[in-house]
C-alpha cells in the first residue's frame, strides 16, 4: 500500500513539474515562431507520457525498496527471537 502512494504522490510531482515546463516551452516556441501557442500539446505529448513512464519507474523502485525493508525487518525479527 505504501508503494502504491509513493508511486501516487511522486508521479504526480513529476507530471506537475514536466507540465510547467513543457508550458514554459511552448510558450516561448510560440513567441520565437510568433503564433498562437497550443496548451494541448503540453498536455498531450509531454506531461502525460512522462506522468505515465514516471510513475511506472518510480513503482517498480518503491516495490524494490518495500520488498527489502521486508526482508530487513524479517531477518532483523528473527535475530532478535535468537537472542
Amino acid at each position: 500500500m505504501r508503494a502504491l502512494l509513493i508511486t501516487f504522490v511522486a508521479s504526480l510531482l513529476v507530471f506537475a513539474v514536466t507540465l510547467l515546463f513543457s508550458i514554459f516551452g511552448v510558450v516561448i516556441t510560440g513567441a520565437l515562431y510568433h503564433r498562437h501557442p497550443d496548451m494541448s500539446i503540453a498536455y498531450r505529448d509531454v506531461a502525460i507520457p512522462v506522468g505515465i513512464a514516471a510513475a511506472a519507474i518510480i513503482f517498480v523502485f518503491a516495490l524494490i525498496n518495500e520488498i527489502r525493508h521486508y526482508r530487513q525487518s524479517k531477518t532483523l525479527t528473527a535475530i532478535e527471537r535468537m537472542n
